[in-house]
């Protein structure tokens, strides 16, 4: 296959490393190329333009792993929708029609559930315009290929951790680290097995559903994450108290769905994958 890569920073890359293990060629798109290992060939890019390059003729796939510039409301409508435009509006104009067009989104669409589960069946009703935008974009992502022969995919990610995404490990070694007074749920994957997760949706025979969530198979209450950190590290339980907004809402995200393509995961909760950062094992692409 052939497989385009409309954005490739840490989770784009390692997707795409791995796709080129699989036997295809992989095309990356982003603004510095000359970063990317040769395994994916690189080609400078700026989906803030409307102006991008040719879509590979025989172009299977095409994986959308975009992030906003800042955390503001602007640099993520940039991002996230106008974006993902740009690239349906370069498919329209090359006349390519991949089997499928995968869009790397967020958990944050659902917004807070008061500790309850979500799946894909659950309705969207986001908090903050993060989680709006995000929306927006999967929206439009269907409405522009509805009719055209390619699949839209939409994969919603819960938080990203891994090598160099360590927030949480920061905040236990600087005694930041607060354990919230009251239960919060958070969900997470580790980013190869995001990045596999990818792979997975973007290269299987099957039919896939519309929409994935992307999460490991334990939902679990921050604070039982920040004391388990805190152990792994030899420092002592952070303190109880007040914790301020749930990052993400309070939710238990189910991965049943995205299990039942077979996937496994290599780290099916935070305990291995922490474990495996603490180890400094695996490296963050640039």
């Amino acid at each position: 296959m052939t497989i385009l890569l409309a954005g490739c920073g840490d989770l784009g890359t390692e997707a795409g490393l791995r796709f080129a293990a699989a036997g295809h060629r992989v095309v990356g798109w982003r603004r510095s190329p000359e970063k990317l290992p040769s395994a994916i060939e690189g080609v400078a890019a700026d989906l803030g333009s409307t102006d991008l390059p040719p879509v590979p003729a025989d172009t299977t796939a095409i994986v959308v792993a975009v992030a906003a510039d800042s955390p503001t409301e602007a640099a993520y409508r940039a991002a996230y929708v106008d974006g993902l435009a740009h690239v349906l509006d370069a498919l329209e104009r090359d006349g390519v029609t991949p089997r499928r067009v995968l869009y790397v989104s967020s958990t944050a669409v659902y917004g807070d559930a008061g500790g309850g589960w979500v799946d894909e069946s659950s309705t969207a009703v986001p908090g903050g315009f993060s989680g709006r935008i995000l929306l927006e974009a999967e929206e439009l992502l269907v409405s522009r290929l509805r009719g055209t022969g390619t699949s839209p995919v939409v994969l919603r990610l819960g938080g990203i951790y891994g090598p160099g995404r360590t927030r949480l490990i920061d905040q236990v070694r600087s005694g930041n680290a607060v354990v919230p007074d009251e239960p919060r749920f958070t969900n997470r994957i580790h980013r190869d097995d995001a990045a596999a997760t990818i792979v997975q949706l973007a290269t299987m025979e099957a039919m896939p559903a519309p929409v994935y969530v992307g999460v490991d198979n334990s939902p679990a209450e921050l604070g039982d994450v920040l004391r388990f950190l805190a152990a792994e590290m030899g420092y002592p339980a952070p303190p109880v108290g007040p914790a301020g907004e749930a990052r993400g809402g309070n939710k238990r995200c189910s991965n049943a769905l995205l299990r039942s393509t077979g996937f496994q995961f290599m780290y099916p909760s935070f305990r291995e994958g922490y474990r495996e950062v603490l180890g400094r094992t695996g490296v963050r692409h640039k």
